[in-house]
């Protein structure tokens, strides 16, 4: 999706200084230009994560038939049980496949994993249901884990390769900025939580759990809210799994990208396909209509037929979500390099086009709805997280490099701004311990910027922009005042890309697929739209 969407959180060993007023801290504003490239981050975007008719994913299957305080309470005796077992030497019987420079998940961090997701129902119980938020007072939650074992060739996100990583000391200033944005933001409810990076399943347990319990304890976190981890196939055996599902974690977003071989090491991924199928499995036995997968396509000297073969094959292993994304060459990576320098033939954009239209199609006649560009979903499975991002809902992003976009508490008027993190996790973490928060950038949102983002994100989705939801933003000016009358828009809704109706303006299906070429009509044609309104309100213009 977008740009702005992957974070992580954590918990609350460790108290940071008190956060300092934002109103103290030097910022930099900078404005960045609308593009009609609305490009992803983590199944995010952000960017930046992440639904039904309105973007709600149904409520996860219980498997068991226990009460839940029996259950939460049976958890945590087998917590205590592998607690035990590593006194007695038997911990290889929790340990994870292949070692890692990053913590690995510790008995005793399900145990507390396991009483934090306790303390949260306790409180959601005795808090009692609450009336919904108005839209001001709602927000996604974006966390940011920045670490992973190794780059890949194709990545430019914003992640590290440590020799080693104070989980505790970062886990602390996760929980303390979530804090101070909850507290910045004015939000009183969380609609969903989704930890990206980097590689956040090699967090630990605990430190979602912490996450989440701090999240409760500032707002309302509804128990049956989404909640997405992403993960690696290398870095989630099943009992990892199990444990981030002990901790508050409902659904999964797995990064496969291939089921061949090769193409996983082009791509630098650190997992083969069986390993891949086998996290797979896993994670739908354990978190079952609740596990996405993303697979790449596009890539050099990948061909039509085979990719296609991919696809069919994870239609036999996969859950009810997927995620197609077309690689993006970008300048820094390795897999870049070795295409400039010949090494590698550049992919070609006509056959990944039509990877694209095969593959959405052979989706759809599994019973796959495509409600999103990249995203294709069955039985309800749509992902909430993300839904917000494209209806441009509030998030607020924690972490370093997060992105966020919301309405701060007590600002004049109702400018929305974008906010970008520090970068870097050690400034990051000073600056979390000096200010309460990394904030680098807050960059405010004019009107018209915001109904930009209202229509390039929206046209993403199958529903396209109601016209309800459109006047929730801007409701003086119409979609029939901006788009009805343009001969420009006129042939495209005779060339059949798009339509604009009793319900609103959205993309056919073939539109859907060329939404960045339909963007370069209706950008500048919203921004004309604008400006004779500007001038019709001045007296004398």
């Amino acid at each position: 999706m977008g740009h702005g969407t992957h974070r992580v959180l954590k918990g609350t060993d460790g108290v940071c200084p008190t956060p300092a007023p934002e109103e103290d801290r030097q910022e930099v504003a900078v404005r960045t230009p609308v593009s009609s490239r609305w490009r992803r981050r983590p199944e995010a975007p952000g960017s930046p994560g992440t639904s039904s008719s309105k973007g709600r994913c149904p409520r996860v299957t219980q498997p068991f038939l226990l009460p839940l305080s029996a259950l939460v309470a049976h958890l945590a005796r087998l917590a205590e049980l592998f607690v035990s077992w590593a006194r007695l030497g038997l911990g290889f019987l929790l340990a994870a496949p292949n070692a890692m420079t990053l913590p690995r998940f510790r008995p005793r961090g399900w145990v507390a994993a396991t009483k934090a997701a306790q303390r949260r129902h306790q409180a959601e119980a005795a808090g009692g249901p609450r009336g919904p938020a108005p839209r001001s007072q709602r927000a996604a939650l974006y966390v940011h884990w920045p670490y992973c074992e190794k780059r890949c060739s194709y990545c430019n996100f914003n992640k590290y390769i440590p020799r080693g990583v104070d989980e505790a000391a970062v886990r602390s200033c996760l929980v303390t900025e979530a804090q101070t944005l909850l507290r910045l933001s004015g939000v009183r409810r969380v609609e969903s939580v989704f930890f990206g990076g980097g590689t956040p399943s090699l967090a630990s347990p605990h430190t979602v759990a912490a996450v989440l319990e701090a999240v409760a304890q500032a707002t309302h976190l509804p128990t049956d809210a989404e909640v997405t981890l992403e993960a690696n196939p290398t870095s989630s055996p099943g009992t990892r799994l199990a444990a981030f599902g002990t901790a508050g974690v409902n659904r999964l977003s797995i990064g496969l990208q291939s089921l061949d071989d090769a193409e996983l090491r082009l791509l630098g991924r650190t997992h083969s396909a069986s390993d891949a199928l086998r996290t797979l499995a896993e994670a739908r036995h354990l978190f079952p209509g609740r596990v996405s997968v993303d697979l790449m396509l596009g890539l050099p000297a990948q061909q039509v037929g085979p990719w296609l073969g991919q696809l069919q094959e994870l239609l036999c292993h996969c859950d009810d979500h997927i995620s197609l994304y077309q690689l993006s060459l970008e300048r820094g990576t390795a897999l870049f390099a070795q295409v400039h320098q010949g090494a590698l033939p550049a992919p070609d954009p006509e056959l990944a086009a039509e990877m694209y239209q095969k593959g959405r199609a052979v989706l759809q006649e599994a019973g796959f709805r495509q409600y999103e560009v990249s995203n294709f979903a069955r039985k309800g499975a749509l992902s909430t997280h993300n839904w917000n991002y494209w209806q441009c809902g509030q998030y607020l992003g924690v972490g370093p490099g997060a992105h966020g976009r919301f309405l701060p508490q007590g600002t004049r008027g109702h400018t929305r701004e974008a906010r970008i993190q520090t970068l870097e996790p050690d400034n990051w973490m000073k600056e979390v311990k000096l200010f309460g928060h990394g904030t680098r950038k807050r960059v405010p949102l004019g009107e018209l910027e915001l109904l930009e983002e209202v229509l390039a994100m929206g046209l993403r989705t199958d529903l396209g922009i109601t016209h309800q939801h459109w006047e929730e933003f801007e409701p003086q000016l119409t979609l029939w005042d901006v788009f009805g009358t343009s001969k420009e828009v006129k042939e495209l809704l005779e060339q059949g890309l798009l339509l604009l109706d009793h319900r609103g303006l959205r993309c056919s299906w073939e539109g859907l697929a060329v939404l960045d070429s339909l963007l370069l009509t209706l950008l500048p044609q919203l921004q004309e739209a604008w400006q004779q309104r500007t001038r019709a309100l001045v007296p004398g213009g």
